[in-house]
């Protein structure tokens, strides 16, 4: 069936993957509390690479806004529904972090408190804070933002990007997919090999865009007929796998260095096989911890824990000190923040996020039923 008479998009929930967005969230979590505990060096390796966790929500939201795409949405429509849907919570969560993370005069011991400068923080109150490959900048505001930055260009892209698919059909959203991703390694080659060219200065918002863009495709062949029958821990210990091997490769000196460098891209493509398997089980109904309501609410609380697992764990630095040395204060502190920055995703999930988006979203739901009585 040809991709431009695709049928709807199925009314099953995919489960699976917003469980998944709990378990990306979590790595980058652990990421971050490498700055105030100490993990075993046996799990030391795989926490370092908790920061591409954002590379799987990356490459998840260009598959679930492709997945979910309807034709008759109008783009502006499009439009307010991601502002009503990240915008709310990104404000709220700005105004806790400043107090965290500026002071009018920071103390020199405390490096991540930055001197207040509103001009910065006015690029982050407009979600544009991510095109500047200056870490004062970059980082600014709530330090986890600048990926929204990135979301945001993805949003701005999709209309059109999802225009061009129409013509595909299974294969070839595959076989694009697949120039993409070659694309990707070959930009990311010349950015080693050029390092004072272009390609090593690409802001964030272009650097991710393969990313995004292969989700998209491998939606539009999943709404084709692509199903992946594989248990989802094939592609997920693949993954982990790829990220034992390109720490090793990164402590090599000779040519097999090239693969720590292009882990980035290499991640985002087998994350395209976990989102893809994990939906497949979802569509055939063999989903089993995926579905599991515990975790699938996590997943629905991941934005708001992402947005502000940071901000507790500086507080908690600045109060408390690092409590670096022993395992056990790693399993006390990690645990006790690890608690609460659910509870505070809870909070701003249940009294933030959804309710304001659902006015949001009725507001406008009403103009276009208004709009559609006027002109019939």
């Amino acid at each position: 069936m040809h991709a431009a008479t695709a049928p709807a998009v199925p009314v099953a929930r995919l489960d699976s993957l917003t469980s998944l967005r709990w378990w990306a969230a979590f790595a980058v979590f652990l990421f971050h509390m490498r700055n105030m505990v100490t993990f075993p060096p046996w799990l030391q390796w795989f926490v370092e690479q908790g920061h591409h966790g954002v590379t799987f929500f990356f490459v998840l939201s260009g598959f679930v806004l492709t997945w979910s795409w309807r034709r008759e949405t109008p783009v502006r429509a499009f439009y307010w529904r991601r502002f009503a849907r990240i915008y709310p919570l990104h404000l709220i969560a700005l105004l806790v972090a400043i107090p965290v993370f500026y002071r009018m005069i920071p103390n020199a011991d405390q490096g991540w408190i930055k001197p207040l400068d509103w001009g910065v923080l006015v690029l982050s109150f407009l979600v544009i804070q991510g095109w500047s490959r200056d870490p004062v900048i970059l980082f600014s505001g709530n330090p986890a933002a600048w990926t929204l930055t990135v979301e945001a260009f993805f949003y701005a892209l999709h209309p059109l990007l999802i225009r061009m698919m129409v013509p595909l059909r299974k294969y070839g959203a595959l076989g694009v997919g697949a120039l993409i991703f070659t694309v990707s390694l070959l930009l990311k080659l010349g950015a080693l090999t050029w390092p004072d060219s272009v390609f090593a200065a690409l802001p964030q918002p272009i650097y991710h865009v393969p990313a995004f863009i292969i989700g998209m495709l491998a939606a539009w062949a999943f709404r084709n007929g692509w199903r992946l029958h594989i248990p989802v821990l094939i592609p997920g210990g693949a993954l982990i796998l790829w990220l034992l091997v390109s720490v090793l490769a990164g402590r090599s000196t000779g040519p097999l260095s090239v693969l720590s460098a292009m882990t980035a891209e290499v991640v985002a493509l087998l994350c395209v096989f976990v989102i893809a398997a994990a939906a497949t089980s979802d569509i055939n109904g063999t989903t089993r911890i995926g579905s599991w309501r515990p975790l699938v609410l996590l997943g629905e609380w991941s934005f708001a824990f992402y947005l502000i697992h940071a901000t507790f764990m500086y507080a908690a630095i600045e109060i408390f000190g690092g409590q670096h040395g022993s395992y056990w204060r790693t399993l006390f502190w990690g645990g006790l923040l690890l608690g609460l920055s659910i509870l505070g995703s809870w909070f701003l999930h249940r009294f933030v996020e959804k309710p304001v988006e659902k006015k949001f979203r009725g507001w406008q739901d009403r103009r276009l039923r208004a709009k559609a009585v006027k002109v019939s």
